[in-house]
Formats: C-alpha cells, sequence, structure tokens
C-alpha cells in the first residue's frame, strides 16, 4: 500500500504550517493523500503553503483556546470532519530565570509551546471522536527528554509536551485516538535562527525539516500511542525508550 493510499480520504491539520516543521509536514500529508488546513499566525505564509498542498489556510494564535475551536470548526465545515492533528507551532523562549527573566516572553513561550498543545488536543478531541479515531502528533524537542541549560523554559514546557503525550496516549487508544510526540534535536525552522550562528560554529548539523516530516507521517500512519520519537542526525528515528521510575521500597 502506498502513503497516498493510507491517507487518502484523511483530514489533517497542521498548526505552526507556515514554515519550518509545519510546512515540511503539510507537503508530506498532502503528498501522502490528506485534505490538509495549514494554520499559522502568519497568515500569508500559510496561504502559500495551502497553495503548494491544495489544501486550505487559517490564521490562528494556537494560545487562544477559542482559536483553537474555530479551526477545528474550520475544518469540519471545510473538509467534513479531521483525522490527524499535527500540533506543531511553537517559538523560543527568548529569556531564562534569572536577571533576563521576562514574564511577558515567558508567558509567549508557554502559550505557543504548551498551551497550543493542550488547547489544541482539547478542541480537536470531539472532530477526532466523530470519525470513530484519529491521531495526535505534538512537536516537543530533544530538550523535552533532557535539560537544556542554554534555554531552561523551553526545555521545562517541552518536557510538559512529552509528559503529556505519554499520559494522553494510552487514556485515548482505547478510543482508537493515538497520541504521539516528535522530539527533533536541532531541525532546518525559524526556532533556531538566534543560535545558528553558534551552532554552525560548534559544527551542529541541522536535520532536515523533511527528515522530521517523514517521522511524523510514519507515526500517523502506525498504531503507537503515548511514544515519543526522537530524531538525530544519523540515527534512525524511533521511540525513545524511558526507564521505569524506581517502585516503592521495603520497609
Amino acid at each position: 500500500m502506498t502513503a497516498g493510499a493510507q491517507l487518502h480520504g484523511k483530514v489533517a491539520i497542521v498548526t505552526g504550517g507556515a514554515s519550518g516543521l509545519g510546512r515540511a509536514t503539510a507537503l508530506a500529508l498532502a503528498e501522502a493523500g490528506a485534505e490538509v488546513v495549514v494554520a499559522d499566525l502568519d497568515e500569508t505564509g500559510a496561504r502559500d503553503v495551502a497553495e503548494l498542498t491544495g489544501g486550505h489556510s487559517r490564521g490562528c494564535d494556537v494560545s487562544d483556546l477559542a482559536a483553537n475551536r474555530t479551526l477545528v470548526d474550520f475544518a469540519v465545515e471545510r473538509c467534513g470532519g479531521v483525522d490527524i492533528a499535527f500540533l506543531n507551532a511553537g517559538v523560543a523562549t527568548g529569556c531564562g530565570i534569572g536577571d533576563d527573566f521576562d514574564p511577558a516572553l515567558y508567558r509567549r513561550a508557554m502559550g505557543a509551546n504548551l498551551d497550543g498543545v493542550v488547547f489544541g488536543a482539547h478542541a480537536v478531541l470531539p472532530a477526532l471522536r466523530a470519525r470513530g479515531g484519529g491521531a495526535i502528533v505534538a512537536t516537543a524537542s530533544l530538550a523535552g527528554l533532557t535539560g537544556v541549560p542554554l534555554d531552561p523554559l523551553y526545555s521545562a514546557n517541552k518536557h510538559a509536551v512529552v509528559g503529556l503525550a505519554r499520559s494522553l496516549g494510552p487514556a485515548l487508544a482505547p478510543e482508537g485516538i493515538r497520541v504521539n510526540a516528535i522530539c527533533p534535536g536541532y531541525a532546518e525552522s525559524k526556532i533556531v535562527d538566534p543560535i545558528r550562528g553558534m551552532l554552525s560554529e560548534q559544527g551542529v548539523k541541522l536535520i532536515p525539516a523533511e527528515v522530521v516530516a517523514d517521522t511524523v507521517l510514519r507515526i500517523v500512519t502506525g498504531d503507537a500511542a503515548g511514544e515519543c520519537w526522537f530524531v538525530q542526525p544519523g540515527r534512525d528515528p524511533q521511540p525513545f525508550r524511558f526507564r521505569n521510575v524506581p517502585g516503592p521500597g521495603g520497609d
């Protein structure tokens, strides 16, 4: 069975779809046969990608619950339903804890990176249930699997996305709704722009956005739930194997 046959007749929402990982994944989903709704704060960019996919575009601030509901309503009305949600929108933090802490930047990052996943999942659940199941993939990060002293607040909200996917996955799997996360290292996207020069100086290879998109496609066409797939240069993407927490000790 070809990828196109697998997703023919499916409807996918992609947030943060105007560029980077979202753009690459929107194109991959469309090539695989899905009808794609591209959502982004950058409405012009979203429209440009939608023209390439033959799909639809919508402006959306994922940090707002009502905006997420409006996005899902648009997809249902325009396309007949939703089968896949790639909750990908995200931003760099731009501040740390201490002298450079900025509450506005902190709230902006939490709103996009965590609230955008929570609100997006909450908003799309009724549409997925109406279809008898579906798939949610949230963009976390390798920063959600390890500590990142360079940006501890980004690491914190990405750890939260990982925890949400691992917890919500088993909870919704009995309904045929598969929730997973993808955890790329440094990948080709706008989010690395502030540190692009530093990464280049250190010889860090950026992961092509298409590699991440292909991994998302593997997840949505598979049967996994509650997994967090890492993507790193030179390695085959696969689920991260978490160690079990220690059980109770003896008296």
